[in-house]
Formats: structure tokens, C-alpha cells, sequence
């Protein structure tokens, strides 16, 4: 049976054979051994030993995770924490934070920038260091509007990170004594972020997007952070700002350090790119927060009242578009001319000797519109974003089934762990069964619905078809590594490891069909895209703090220089 099936990025799948690669078993490899050897290989033994070590606890809290959804899943609570869950991104903080230094709260607004770019570099160090895989699905159906967030590894969670910290923050600076507000607004003010953090942590486990220990450890972390800024960020600002370039030097240093030191992870990974993009902006803010502190620019007040509303919608709006425009610029402007300066620095015997980047010397070019990063929409992009918004599953998507290469090695391991356990060897080890070969052979096109379970597979899921008053943990227990995986043989990589061609299976709910698909591997990454990102967005920071406030000055009607007191 020959079907071109659909890719799960949107593009066409050439026709694959399914009854073939299932037919002859000796072109199917074992779920198990392929994945511990994965990452085996991938980590060095240290590393690796501590995965191991903490990989029960993912496997554990699945099937309570699972109950947990099952028990409170409705329409109404998946739209709401699918488009909530967007509160706690970094889009969402990255479009809205550079207004603050427009309307008078810069030092509230680097305050929660720091915490930021600290939540979302030091959670993106800890899940590449671990390697570990979001719960396992099935059980667990993934709610998201984001098509990358699932890419990530699980632990631990960001969003959790930012939400608490933006809390934390907000909570002690409401309690501060010189705070102007009426008590009654701080009470409403203070309310409102214990339920802003609150919802995205519980959204996070609703969604089947992380664990217990994930938010645990995410929210723990965001908590330090935001006392950590708390207590020593005006201290660090005012010593910056009071010595020369050379302590502002030493700072920057110390964060290209961090963005050199951030682990190796196991498989391509979107969380070091978040993690060089907001280094970027930290550079950019603190290199913009000290040249405008010493300018004549600093002591101007913004006045809400005397401005005007329409004049502060006016500055918000050419703020927002400078920035996208800078960034629509530079970026095609870096990727065409920072390869022929890598290819130089090469010939020196220097380069990013970073796994899943390919070095200047092996490729001419890069295309243009290639999207670097998840971190900010590109202007292209608005549009799509609308009209998913506007379509009936208001922009989320519910799959069941592996998405990343993270979850089909965990399904797989998981897999081949309950057939150690069960002592079940009835097929020629490193083969799959002829019952798993069977479930899988009946996957039709996209769009049918004639699929028919096996006796096993039907078995095995009428355990949680019941009322989920009835279901226990144990239940969905039954499902975990019960996602379909077939895996081809080894393919051999430029750099000699052996790596499988998989296949995965994954289940629309919105959409009502299922999608076969290979599991590809990740586009081919550019050493120059690092470096392209840490300009751009310290291009933003510093267009946000310095070079924008700087141009509302000589803009008629945008100015505030009239009202600084003389």
C-alpha cells in the first residue's frame, strides 16, 4: 500500500511503503534498545547517569497526570488554558515589556526583563543539561497553540518560571511602603498575580505539556529569580551606571560566557535558540540602560494626562513598528554577509563547534526567509496568526501521540520496559510483534476513519473508555508507550553515529483524523544563526530603552521634553 501521506510541519511526505516496512521484520528495529542507545550516545556518562536517574519521575506522575485531565476536561477549560498558557510565553513579554520603558515604568520594566531573560536561559540550561521528555501521549492529550512548544524537553517548565517570577515580583512591589496605590487596589492587584501564576502553573499540567516536578522546579526557580531582582537589581543598575564602560564590559562578557557554556543536548532542542535570543536582548538592554542614563535624555517624566492618549497610542505603535522593521532588516541582512566573515575565521582555526550546526565552510548560502527563531512572530506571520485565532479551534490544536524525537524515544523505552517486565519474548528480540505490526498496518489515509484496532490494541484502551469517574491511574498506565513508532534501520550521520529513520503516528482531536508521518530530522542549522540572533535582539533591546524613547523627542506630538521641569 502506497500512500503519501501528509508531514505533521505541513509539507508532503514522499510515498512511504507501510505494509512493507512492517511486513519484513527485518527492517523494522526494536522499539528499546535503539532509544537507550540514543541517548547513550548522545550524552556524556555523567550526564547521562543523572537522566537515568531522574527519568522514573517523569514515568511515574504520567498516569496521574493523565487522571487529572480526564477528570476535568471540557471545551470550555481547554480554549481557556490553550490561549491563558500564551500569558506566560516569551512572545507575549517580548512585545509587551519594551512599552513599559515607553510609558514612564522603565525601572519596573528591566526588572521584569532580567527576570526574563533569566527565567527563560537558566530553565533552557537545565532541560538541555537532563534531556528529559514531557509526559508521555497517550495517555495524555497535549493542548497547545504553539507549534514548537512540544519540541522543548519537559523539565523544567519556563512558563512556570515566568509566571512566578513576574508574580513574585509584582507582589513585592506592591508591599513596598512607599507604594502609592489605595489599599484596596494593591488587595485587587495582589489577587489578580496569585491567579495569574497560579493558572498558567495548572494549565501547564491540564494541557499534558509537563509534570508535577516540572512546574515544581519551574516555579521554584522563577521564585529565586524574582527575589534575587528583587534585592540586588537596583543595587546592580546603580553600580553600573555609576562606573565606567569596563564594569559594563565584564557583565556582557559574563553572558557570552553563559550562552558558551549552556549544554549539548541530546536531540535538536529550540531551547538554546530562546536562550541566545534573550542573552541578545540582555546585552542590548544593558548596553541601552547605561549610555541613556548618561544622557541628557534621562530626566524627562512621562505624563499620561499631559500627553495624551492618542499621542502614547501613537508612540507605542511607532515603537512596535521600528522594532519589527529592524528586525525584518537585519536578520537577511546577517545570514547573507556573516557567512563569508565565518568562513575567514575558520581559516584561523576558530569556530562554534556546536552540535546540530553545520560550520560557513560546508554551505554558499542561507535562505533568506529562514525563520531563526520562535521568540517573535515574523511580520509574515500576523496574518496566519489571526485567522487560526478566528478559526473554530481558536488557534489550538489536541494531538495524542509522539511529537518529537524526545517522545518516540521515550515510547519506545518505555515500551521495551514493560516487555522486560511482563517477561513477554514471543518475537525475535530487536523486532516488533506481529499484533504491534498489525495495529500499525491499519493506518489509512489522514482523513479515513475505517481504522479498526486489534484484539490487543482494543483491549489495552477499552480500560479507559469508561466514565472518568470510574478511571483510576492505573488505567492510563496501560497506555503509556502505546504511541506508534516504527523504526527503520540505522541511518549513518556525517559524524559516524547511527541514527534510525522513525515514524510516528499522532491523532488531530479538533481535526478529527490521524496523521502517519516520518519523524523527521531538523532542518539544517547555520553556525552563523547564533550569532545573527545575538544581534537582532540586542538591536531590540537597545532600540527599546535608548533609541526609541531618544526619536520621540524629535517626532512633533510624540516628545515629552516640554514637561521636564526646569
Amino acid at each position: 500500500m502506497n500512500t503519501t501521506h501528509s508531514h505533521a510541519n505541513g509539507g508532503a511526505l514522499p510515498a512511504i511503503t507501510i505494509d512493507t516496512a512492517i511486513e519484513k521484520k527485518e527492517q523494522v528495529v526494536d522499539a528499546g534498545m535503539q532509544s537507550l542507545d540514543h541517548y547513550k550516545r548522545a550524552l556524556p556518562k555523567w550526564r547521562y547517569y543523572l537522566r537515568q536517574q531522574a527519568l522514573p519521575l517523569v514515568r511515574w506522575e504520567t498516569p496521574y497526570l493523565a487522571w487529572l485531565q480526564a477528570t476535568l476536561r471540557s471545551p470550555t477549560l481547554d480554549s481557556y488554558f490553550a490561549i491563558t498558557a500564551n500569558l506566560g510565553t516569551h512572545t507575549f513579554f517580548m512585545i509587551g515589556l519594551p512599552i513599559m520603558f515607553w510609558c514612564g515604568n522603565a525601572s519596573f520594566g528591566k526588572g521584569l526583563v532580567h527576570m526574563l531573560a533569566a527565567g527563560v536561559f537558566f530553565t533552557g540550561f537545565v532541560k538541555d543539561f537532563f534531556s528529559l521528555p514531557r509526559p508521555l501521549s497517550p495517555p495524555l492529550h497535549r493542548i497547545t497553540m504553539s507549534g514548537s512548544a512540544a519540541l522543548e524537553y519537559g523539565f523544567p517548565s519556563t512558563h512556570s518560571a515566568n509566571a512566578v517570577s513576574v508574580a513574585v515580583y509584582g507582589i513585592l512591589c506592591l508591599h513596598e511602603p512607599d507604594n502609592p496605590l489605595q489599599p484596596s487596589t494593591r488587595s485587587a492587584l495582589e489577587a489578580l498575580a496569585y491567579f495569574y501564576a497560579i493558572s498558567i502553573v495548572f494549565g501547564r499540567l491540564y494541557c499534558g505539556m509537563h509534570g508535577f516536578v516540572d512546574v515544581i522546579v519551574g516555579s521554584v526557580m522563577g521564585a529565586l529569580i524574582s527575589l534575587t531582582e528583587y534585592h540586588y537589581g537596583t543595587a546592580l543598575n546603580m553600580y553600573l551606571l555609576e562606573n565606567s564602560w569596563t564594569s559594563l564590559s565584564a557583565l556582557l562578557l559574563l553572558i557570552i560566557v553563559l550562552i558558551r557554556v549552556h549544554p549539548e543536548p541530546a536531540d535538536d532542542c529550540p531551547c538554546f535558540d530562546d536562550s541566545v535570543a534573550f542573552a541578545g536582548v540582555m546585552i542590548g538592554l544593558e548596553i541601552g540602560t547605561w549610555r541613556f542614563g548618561r544622557s541628557s535624555f534621562a530626566d524627562i517624566p512621562f505624563d499620561l494626562n499631559a500627553l495624551g492618549y492618542p499621542a502614547v497610542i501613537l508612540r507605542i505603535l511607532f515603537g512596535v513598528l521600528l522594532i519589527f522593521a529592524w528586525r525584518e532588516v537585519a536578520k537577511p541582512s546577517l545570514l547573507r554577509g556573516l557567512p563569508h566573515l565565518f568562513r575567514l575565521i575558520e581559516t584561523w582555526g576558530l569556530s562554534l563547534p556546536r552540535r546540530f550546526f553545520m560550520p560557513a565552510s560546508e554551505y554558499k548560502k542561507i535562505p533568506l526567509r529562514l525563520r531563526v527563531d520562535n521568540v517573535m512572530p515574523n511580520v509574515s506571520d500576523l496574518p496566519g496568526l489571526i485567522t487560526a485565532v478566528r478559526g473554530p479551534g481558536r488557534g489550538r490544536s489536541v494531538s495524542v501521540g509522539p511529537q518529537s524525537a524526545a517522545d518516540a524515544y521515550e515510547t519506545l523505552a518505555y515500551r521495551e520496559r514493560r516487555r522486560r517486565e511482563s517477561g513477554s519474548a514471543g518475537s525475535k528480540p530487536g523486532l516488533r510483534n506481529k499484533a504491534s505490526a498489525q495495529d500499525i498496518s491499519a493506518v489509512q489515509d489522514d482523513n479515513s476513519s475505517n481504522y479498526i484496532p486489534s484484539p490487543a490494541a482494543a483491549a489495552r484502551s477499552s480500560a479507559v473508555s469508561s466514565s472518568p469517574l470510574h478511571q483510576k491511574p492505573s488505567d492510563f498506565e496501560k497506555l503509556m508507550g502505546e504511541g506508534t513508532v516504527i523504526v527503520s534501520p540505522v541511518e549513518i550521520d556525517g559524524n559516524g553515529d547511527a541514527e534510525p529513520v522513525m515514524y510516528i503516528r499522532s491523532q488531530d482531536e479538533l481535526g478529527h483524523k490521524e496523521v502517519f508521518s516520518k519523524l523527521v530530522k531538523p532542518r539544517v542549522r547555520y553556525d552563523v544563526e547564533v550569532v545573527t540572533k545575538l544581534v537582532v535582539y540586542c538591536g531590540i533591546g537597545w532600540l527599546a530603552v535608548e533609541i526609541i524613547p531618544v526619536l520621540y523627542e524629535f517626532i512633533p506630538g510624540l516628545g515629552a521634553g516640554h514637561l521636564r521641569v526646569a
